[in-house]
């Protein structure tokens, strides 16, 4: 038996936006992999970064635990850490350090270390996971325990899916992306968090409390602009009555009276979310919860069975109101589509909030004034504004690579700078951003004229000085369609 700490490295602390926003969410992907590792019979500990006050905190708990082996597993779920946020990687280098100089073993896995598994062995790390790792993670644990004084190189020899320092240069093997692993199944370790703690601060900042789940893995949709550096497009579902149970098990633990779905597309089939429904309802195990879905899977069978569950709220990724656009991002629906799911989803009680993207390669001013006739007609409960993000691993960020010079991340969310050429500047589209919300905000709200007035006059400054906010040399779109990631504006 080993002595395991599991730990990640998103702290709410250092992302400016987010502590603000104060709306914290357990790493579901770390627990999940702590409860594997006690399935495989190890002691495991857990380094919880969320609601640490910054990296000072993480020599107490190494020494608190003393683990022989230090797993920093960052939550796949979690869209923050798909950002790369610099702070993030600088806090996980500093962990991993500790850990190292403390004599643990180092292993690290996340889309950051996929991408870039260099700065995270230069900072002491033993071995990167490549993608989800779950074969070769398990596979190091079991050399760990059968040979605890193995070296390096022979820990990690052979092993698909890993990048190691050998012989003082990188060895990396890549698998390329695989269907979700099976062996992460059941329930995550919801035992090792401090769970008041995250009550005590929804509260504060909320008045009420908030968790989350994952009914599923991956996405099997093909949006050119998603970067998917852990599951590629596979998706892997839990069994219906598996999640029901999970949900009825926090009702009676934490009683939390929310649950946010972090899957990337919750339910998918409707039959799954009909069972579903029919398992809450003879364990009265429902709490109210927010989903992400697509407009084309808003049928109304769906929706109804959506609200039998105890959905409460329903975020489409609509992305932009420009047909031209969304055939150009390979999204697969129609703007008519947007429109009927949003209905459709209100008329069952379920509130409504779109996912918008800016600055999407090759989109004019009209596409964008096609998004702010969407939100007019579709009048969604709320919105989400972002930009497009290059990321590494996808023909974006080929595309656009040489225009990034030093900056290829954000430091926090709150960083907000295109990083690409767009068909505008930055301010441009922090000025769209805050004119749509201000749309939403007024269509909620009662009939006032001077206020519709006032809006009106605001857009209309805006388009008149579009000229002044053009890119000079915007980057066009290539013959083969880009990818990407968006990432928020707001």
């Amino acid at each position: 038996m080993l002595k395991i700490q599991v730990g990640h490295s998103y702290f709410l602390r250092y992302d400016s936006k987010q502590w603000e926003r104060g709306k914290p969410y357990p790493p579901l992907a770390t627990i999940h992999i702590a409860a594997l590792l006690r399935r495989m019979e190890h002691e495991v500990t857990l380094f919880d970064s969320m609601l640490a006050d910054g990296v000072e905190d993480y020599a107490a708990a190494f020494d608190r635990a003393g683990p022989g082996l230090v797993v920093f597993y960052e939550d796949n779920f979690n869209f923050l850490t798909k950002m790369c946020l610099g702070r993030m990687r600088d806090a996980a280098c500093r962990m991993i350090a500790e850990a190292r100089a403390n004599g643990a073993r180092v292993i690290v896995a996340g889309s950051d270390a996929s991408d870039h598994p260099e700065p995270f062995l230069e900072a002491g790390a033993d071995a990167v996971l490549i993608g989800e790792g779950i074969g070769a993670l398990m596979a190091l644990v079991d050399r760990l325990e059968r040979q605890p004084g193995i070296d390096r190189e022979g820990w990690t020899e052979g092993l698909p899916g890993v990048a190691t320092i050998a012989g003082g240069t990188t060895r990396i093997t890549r698998i390329g992306a695989v269907p979700p692993d099976p062996r992460v199944a059941g329930q995550p370790a919801w035992d090792l968090l401090d769970v008041e703690r995250y009550r005590a601060f929804w509260q504060a900042r909320h008045g009420f409390f908030s968790l989350n789940m994952a009914a599923s893995r991956g996405c099997p949709f093909r949006c050119n602009w998603c970067a998917k550096p852990i599951w590629g497009n596979h998706y892997n579902q839990r069994p219906a009555e598996e999640v029901a149970a999970e949900m009825t098990y926090l009702k009676r633990t934490f009683a939390p009276d929310h649950i946010w779905m972090a899957d990337d597309i919750f339910g998918f089939h409707v039959d799954w979310v009909s069972e579903f429904a029919a398992h809450l309802d003879a364990s009265d195990g429902s709490i109210p919860f927010t989903i992400q879905t697509r407009a084309d899977l808003a049928s109304e069978r769906m929706c109804a069975a959506l609200a039998k569950a105890g959905c409460a709220e329903a975020w489409i990724g609509a992305e932009s109101g420009s047909q031209r656009v969304l055939d150009r991002m390979t999204k697969g629906t129609k703007v008519p589509d947007l429109v009927a799911a949003r209905r459709r989803l209100g008329a069952h009680g379920i509130r409504v909030g779109f996912f918008i993207q800016l600055g999407y390669l090759g989109e004019q001013l009209d596409d964008l004034l096609a998004t702010r006739q969407l939100v007019e007609m579709a009048a969604p409960d709320d919105i989400g504004v972002s930009v497009s993000y290059p990321l590494p691993g996808t023909k974006f960020f080929e595309e656009v690579k040489a225009q990034l010079g030093d900056k290829t991340h954000w430091d926090d969310s709150a960083d907000l700078a295109m990083m690409f050429r767009g068909a505008y500047d930055s301010d441009f589209y922090r000025q769209f951003r805050n004119l749509l919300h201000d749309q939403v905000t007024l269509q909620q709200g009662a009939a006032d004229l001077q206020a519709r007035a006032s809006l009106r006059s605001r857009w209309n400054a805006l388009v008149a000085s579009e000229q002044a906010h053009r890119t000079e040399t915007p980057t066009l779109p290539s013959p083969v369609t880009s990818q990407g990631v968006a990432l928020p504006l707001a």
